[in-house]
């Protein structure tokens, strides 16, 4: 399509349509706002009516409290003497200037005097002296006839009364065919239409009466086109002023964009040597210098990112092998989530990774402003979360990413999750990012095993206790402390499965792990945060209670005996019986007769064989308390 079409169609989208639909709706609001003022002008008129009507059955309503208050009326209602009611009625309608008065009982017309053209009543119940109820006087002081004239002279609109089908009275006569509306609508009565509106008054019989006012059509009609046509006129001014104009600019740019267009596809093409000609001091001029200032500056911004690329490579490849040998797990992630915020110009990012025994998934360090990028982060985490894989998402105008930390051997040690506000991530950014994900994967691998040789080094693998080893480093560590500090107390304490040959014996290894391994729980369970539980070797186990002193250790010693005492392993003895295990403990304080670690374990050592001797299943100190026997 050439540039004239363009412009043609340019010009037809920007002047043409939004004219046409400027002006469809200026027709539109000079339509509402003329029915507007139309309808407003019908309430108000309307309004007037209501009063009217309201003012009627206020003087209806004083008329029913004479006629209910009459004795003559009362004593006719208990004497069911309808003759004289009806006399009576007629005396007072007559009186009061009503128009019409019932009365009705059970639906049952007791008395009616008047004219049924009558409308807007008001209602009495009467109750005789018993509470009884007469009946409902029903009193009205207008007829249908006059009340629509004097709607009509006081609103200078036409009226209609109307009581279901029928029109009671009229100032436009008595029209065959004539719908009124239930609210607001046009009406046509003798070849006029009117705008309507309608409201609803009770009457007689619970036959509610309707009260129109009509407003001739043409009224409103009248001043729509006039505002009309003054709207068509300007917009048609408008746009042929536009269409001169637009004609004349397209004859003046076509020339000049002919040449403008064939160096800025050379410059588009990476010829930057390429210049856009430039004639004249208008604004194409300066386009046209501009252009080859860009074309200059893209050739030297092209040397630099290339060299900043290589070198961004070199930095973040040394910056991966260093993941490599990190095993710091917290500071690992740290480096990682700032390396990939930096790399691409992300301006917040999180780590997750397995924490725990029970291996779920935690958030370990963030980045940047996280609290901005939330919704963006978390709906990509979801995604990787679910599937395992990366993901990538645009939310609020934030482009972000999340990567699975993928050891080699297949799982998923946690997340890397980025985002920044902008375009959205690059092949080339994805790419790099999944290194560094690689790389921060394999260090957490390396930190994992790490951990894993330093628990194995300290941690018996059949109780989970401490070892032997790291059970003499504490205790060491302990003595020293309680030198440094002679008013802390420190106790040991050593248990021993009495028996527990025999049981190996008659139960065989698996039954005797299982034993051991349950008094290694009651064990760790039955000491403080502080205390160290060890496994001593074979199947005595040792207590390490720094800040206990000989009493309180005898006591934590015989909590485990009773809880060891009271266990069920679900094993039967060879005699049929179920299997009981007791255990032994001897408690034994730092500074008695024990000045160093060796002498603290043989003191209890000692006091361990004294309970033994003494009958097993009891705990028994190297010195002051007493020991405690069994229960």
């Amino acid at each position: 399509m050439s540039f004239r079409g363009k412009l043609a169609i340019f010009f037809v989208l920007v002047v043409v349509v939004p004219m046409v639909s400027v002006g469809f709706v200026l027709l539109r609001l000079v339509d509402n706002n003329e029915t507007s003022k139309a309808d407003a002008r019908l309430a108000s008129r309307q309004e007037v009516a209501v009063n009217l009507t309201r003012e009627l059955r206020a003087r209806a309503n004083r008329v029913a409290e004479q006629v209910g208050g009459d004795a003559v009326v009362a004593a006719a209602l208990r004497a069911h003497d309808g003759r004289a009611l009806d006399a009576r009625l007629i005396v007072l309608r007559n009186r009061a200037g009503a128009t019409r008065i019932a009365i009705v009982h059970r639906r049952v017309v007791l008395a009616d005097t008047g004219g049924h053209g009558s409308i807007f009543p008001a209602f009495r119940e009467l109750v005789d002296g018993s509470g009884r109820t007469q009946g409902t006087l029903q009193v009205a002081v207008a007829h249908a006839v006059p009340f629509a004239r004097r709607v009509a002279r006081v609103t200078s609109l036409e009226a209609v009364v109307s009581s279901g089908d029928q029109v009671l009275g009229s100032t436009v006569g008595n029209t065959p065919g004539m719908k009124l509306p239930a609210s607001r609508g046009i009406v046509t009565a003798s070849g006029v239409h009117y705008r309507g509106a309608t409201y609803a008054a009770l009457g007689f019989d619970s036959t509610p009466s309707r009260v129109t006012v009509l407003e001739p059509a043409s009224l409103a009609a009248g001043d729509q086109n006039q505002s009309r046509s003054l709207i068509i006129l300007l917009l048609l001014g408008f746009m042929l002023v536009a269409l001169t104009l637009a004609w004349f600019v397209a004859r003046s740019l076509h020339g000049q964009l002919g040449s403008f267009l064939y160096a800025a596809r050379r410059i588009g093409s990476g010829d930057y040597s390429s210049r856009v000609p430039t004639v004249g001091r208008d604004d194409f001029a300066a386009l046209g210098e501009e252009f080859n200032k860009m074309s200059a500056e893209l050739e030297a911004r092209e040397h630099d990112l290339v060299v900043e690329r290589q070198r961004l490579r070199r930095a973040l490849g040394r910056l991966g092998e260093a993941f490599a040998s990190n095993l710091d797990r917290r500071r690992l992630l740290d480096v990682a989530v700032a390396a990939m915020c930096e790399g691409v110009a992300a301006d917040a990012g999180r780590a997750w990774a397995r924490t725990g025994e029970d291996g779920a998934l935690e958030v370990i360090v963030t980045s940047g402003d996280v609290a901005a990028a939330e919704v963006s982060l978390a709906g990509v985490e979801h995604r990787a979360f679910e599937n395992g894989t990366a993901a990538r998402g645009l939310v609020d105008h934030r482009a972000s990413i999340a990567l699975p930390l993928r050891t080699p051997a297949g799982e998923v040690a946690g997340f890397v999750s980025i985002a920044r506000r902008g375009r959205p991530f690059s092949e080339g950014e994805r790419e790099l990012l999944g290194y560094l994900a690689q790389q921060a994967a394999q260090s957490l691998e390396n930190v994992d095993l790490h951990e894993v040789v330093e628990r194995q080094a300290i941690e018996d693998a059949l109780t989970g206790l401490a070892n032997r080893r790291r059970f003499e480093e504490r205790l060491y560590d302990e003595v020293e402390r309680a030198r440094r500090f002679p008013g802390q107390p420190l106790t040991l304490v050593m248990i021993d499965i009495d028996d527990f040959k025999g049981v190996n014996d008659r139960l065989g290894h698996v039954a005797g792990d299982e034993v051991l391994r349950a008094v290694a729980a009651a064990a760790r369970e039955g000491r403080r945060e502080s205390d160290l539980a060890a496994r001593y070797g074979g199947e005595e186990l040792a207590l390490i209670l720094p800040g206990a002193d000989i009493r309180g250790a005898a006591q934590a010693a015989d909590r485990i005996r009773a809880a060891v005492e009271q266990m069920d392993f679900k094993l039967t003895d060879t005699s049929g019986e179920p299997l009981r295990v007791t255990v032994s403990a001897g408690v034994a304080a730092f500074g008695h007769r024990a000045e160093d670690p060796p002498a603290l374990v043989a003191a209890a050592d000692d006091a361990l064989y004294e309970a033994k001797r003494a009958g097993k299943n009891r705990v028994r100190s190297a010195q002051a308390p007493a020991a405690l026997p069994a229960e």
